[in-house]
């Protein structure tokens, strides 16, 4: 029997050993059973009251139950799917965390810090999520307890963990930016922050609003798995994050694109709907190592078209899109993880880089430099170049096919 079965069934038996049967069989006997139907009342109305409260509480615990297993899904040691749920709010709030802390004897990670908000909302990142994210980082930092304590029984802080480490994990860290003196000497100095850079160049026009998972139908329906900013024709692209491009040239659905790795695997980046005749940076091509910050290729607005370098596409925009990847299986076809990038896009905003443009060219550059330790220690592992996977997206493959890849993204 359910709980709300009990619960009528627990009412109706106080209003039947007290319901008034027969009010005819004298004054004295009217007012007893009168006064029994009163208790009776009273008792059935309690009793409803804590069938409700039971109710409630057993909603509560399966909405919880529900949210984490929304998010959960791991097969086979590897995660099978990932809701990307964190907020701008939040993102700043863990960063300007670890950023305060770093150096000190109570470090705090941004990735461990929204993992732990996670596991104790349901991965729900509402206003009340910032009073608990801020509540655990004073405790942390004050030394009152370590991180492992406090997530020692937390069942899904391991989950939320490697989840936002796989999108996240890469942003964050000490990297040597070029500071250039008023006599125009530059010197790099040693910094530790946001390393990871806004995917549009600084002081370019651009409107954007979160469309992630609103329909597609050129080709086949389906849903947006990526962000869209729109802009001006040669907007110079830059890359969010250090990586090696994986993909390059045309593609029916994105057109002009590229597609840069991350040195441990985990995400893929995607830019699409490039400029028509001169979309990539002079010299980019697969096997390129990018630097986070680097010119990468113009907006534009290609694509939409079986021919190549044809402008289809009624708006011009940047399409940018981060795939996470736990597991070879998911790099292509059915099983990839594709995660909402608008709140990363505007905290992104907070670390821009200015272009120039070369004289007598098409070309932009970066106007400073960053050395990126994760682009020096893949480059020492392999001093002669890396082999690296390529991503065949290209007109070849079938959107009948299993393999669909950004095929399924425009």
């Amino acid at each position: 029997m359910t709980g709300d079965a009990q619960g009528e069934a627990m009412i109706k038996e106080i209003f039947q050993r007290f319901a008034v049967k027969d009010c005819g069989n004298g004054h004295r006997s009217g007012r007893k059973k009168y006064r029994n139907w009163i208790k009776g009342a009273i008792l059935a109305e309690c009793a409803a009251v804590a069938v409700m409260t039971i109710a409630l509480w057993r909603q509560a615990g399966e909405e919880a139950e529900i949210a984490s297993s929304h998010v959960l899904s791991v097969e086979n040691d590897y995660i099978k799917w990932v809701d990307f749920t964190v907020s701008y709010e939040a993102l700043c709030m863990a960063y300007e965390w670890d950023v305060k802390t770093h150096g000190t004897n109570y470090e705090i990670s941004w990735v461990d810090l929204l993992a732990y908000t996670a596991a104790k909302t349901g991965g729900k990142f509402e206003k009340s999520s910032l009073k608990t994210m801020e509540k655990a980082a004073k405790t942390i930092s004050q030394g009152e307890k370590t991180l492992e304590e406090m997530t020692a029984d937390m069942k899904y802080f391991s989950y939320y963990q490697e989840a936002y480490d796989a999108a996240i994990g890469g942003l964050v860290g000490e990297y040597q930016e070029e500071i250039v003196d008023e006599a125009g000497n530059a010197a790099y100095e040693q910094q530790y922050g946001l390393k990871g850079y806004f995917p549009l160049a600084r002081g370019f026009d651009y409107t954007h609003y979160d469309d992630f998972g609103v329909g597609r139908s050129y080709g086949y329906e389906r849903k947006h798995l990526g962000h869209d900013m729109m802009g001006l024709v040669g907007t110079p692209i830059m890359a969010v994050e250090s990586g090696v491009v994986t993909a390059l040239g045309w593609n029916q659905y994105g057109g002009w694109r590229i597609g840069i790795s991350s040195f441990d695997g985990k995400r893929y980046y995607y830019y699409a709907h490039l400029r028509q005749n001169y979309p990539y940076a002079e010299g980019l091509e697969e096997g390129s190592v990018v630097t986070a910050g680097d010119v990468i290729g113009y907006m534009g607005h290609t694509g939409y078209s079986t021919t190549e370098n044809v402008n289809n596409i009624k708006i011009v925009h940047l399409h940018w899109g981060l795939q996470l990847i736990f597991d070879e299986s998911q790099k292509e076809g059915n099983n990839e993880i594709w995660i909402d990038v608008y709140p990363l896009t505007r905290f992104l905003a907070k670390h821009t880089q200015a272009a120039v443009k070369v004289e007598g060219t098409k070309e932009w550059v970066r106007t400073a430099d960053i050395v990126d330790p994760a682009v020096e220690e893949y480059e020492a592992l392999a001093p002669d170049g890396v082999q690296v996977p390529v991503k065949d997206d290209s007109l070849e493959n079938s959107p009948t096919e299993s393999r669909e890849e950004e095929q399924q993204l425009e």
